[in-house]
């Protein structure tokens, strides 16, 4: 199993163009897929001089590579376990983690879809789904807007209904796509993604308390001899970084927040 994960490392970083000769200039991050459009925008306005390459991906997968030898300079997840996961290792540079942002999980549809739900305890969404139609979402045991997910529907009592109609992705753009494409009448992704997707349309969101909160924490890898790693987390808390979170739906958390 574990020559299996150094393989598809290898292969990843090949495919990216993460290699030996890149980790000299560039600083290599690891994100959630539910980051892009965000940090996208803030790389865009970052210093002249500071060369950022980017994985996205379902924080699992990353979690893996990382542990596999993956040259990765900053790792944010979507959620605790996984970056306990990395730390567990002594894969961490101590005193680097922090809870960095917040976010919503919400119920989607395509966006000329006119159904609609009110999520309670036993909500019918088999009916909404029809006869043949799946529920889209990230991997339940893997991906954590699907772990969130299925936590709600547990939560909710309406697991039972739909634990055989789940279209699994391998991470939530993956399950937004399915549901964008209209090759899924409802799907489960965080706010964030449903809210700038003009092909969407939030049919509501789950309550707070049906699932864990939601936490993307952030650390500096262990191996990272970039100058500017620490530099770059600190960048993402300043006014400019945070404007572009806070536009694209994420919650920033406070630089000491403890929340497990």
């Amino acid at each position: 199993m574990r020559r299996a994960l150094q393989l598809f490392c290898c292969l990843f970083l090949l495919c990216t163009g993460f290699g030996a000769s890149a980790r000299a200039q560039d600083l290599l991050v690891f994100a959630a897929a539910s980051l892009k459009t965000a940090l996208d925008e803030i790389h865009a306005g970052q210093p002249q001089g500071l060369a950022i390459k980017v994985a996205y991906a379902a924080s699992s997968a990353l979690a893996r590579q990382i542990e596999a030898g993956a040259p990765a300079d900053i790792f944010i997840s979507a959620d605790l376990d996984w970056m306990d996961y990395v730390q567990q290792r002594n894969l961490l540079r101590p005193g680097s983690r922090s809870n960095l942002l917040g976010n919503r999980l919400s119920l989607v549809a395509p966006v000329d879809s006119k159904a609609t739900i009110h999520l309670q305890p036993g909500a019918d969404l088999a009916a909404l789904l029809g006869k043949d139609g799946r529920l889209a979402m990230g991997d339940v045991n893997a991906v954590p807007a699907g772990k969130y997910g299925k936590a709600a529907l547990q939560a909710l009592n309406i697991w039972p209904q739909l634990s055989g109609r789940i279209a699994q992705a391998e991470n939530v753009r993956a399950a937004l796509a399915l549901v964008a494409r209209g090759e899924a009448p409802l799907g489960i992704v965080y706010r964030t993604d449903a809210a700038n997707d003009a092909k969407l349309r939030v049919l509501a969101d789950f309550p707070e308390n049906s699932h864990p909160p939601i936490i993307y924490p952030a650390a500096v890898v262990a191996t990272s001899k970039h100058p500017q790693a620490a530099a770059y987390l600190a960048r993402l808390r300043e006014p400019s970084a945070a404007a572009i979170l806070t536009k694209f739906g994420f919650a920033l958390l406070p630089a000491d927040a403890k929340i497990n």
